[in-house]
């Protein structure tokens, strides 16, 4: 089965930085949107960010000043920059590919853990 593959995750202080990377297989990475989602404890799944196979990312507000996507069609890796992370940075964060089309069906990475803490 098709699968993504995110690692990067860990523990990290407040003000810390952490990069997050998934890995697609080359047929769904080269025609997918590609997000970035995550989980708390007690929360629902949220979206965080994503970037268009044309490279244009978007943000959520929570973040947008602080975490960067970007990817690289060549290794099928989407990465996700985080600076000045924060407790409620706190989460698991899911890679997720998609077809940039209406309704299109996510296929999702089983996720990495971010913890900040000090």
């Amino acid at each position: 089965q098709e699968q993504l593959v995110e690692s990067g995750g860990g523990l990290v202080q407040p003000g810390g930085s952490l990069r997050l990377s998934c890995v697609a297989p080359e047929n769904i990475f080269r025609i997918s949107v590609m997000d970035w989602y995550r989980q708390a404890p007690g929360k629902e799944r949220e979206p965080v960010a994503s970037i268009t196979p044309q490279h244009t990312p978007w943000y959520d507000t929570s973040v947008e000043d602080r975490f960067t996507i970007t990817r690289d069609n060549v290794k099928n890796t989407v990465y996700l920059q985080m600076n000045s992370l924060r407790i409620d940075d706190s989460a698991v964060y899911y890679c997720g590919a998609r077809e940039p089309v209406p309704g299109a069906t996510t296929i999702w990475g089983k996720g990495t853990l971010v913890t900040v803490s000090a």
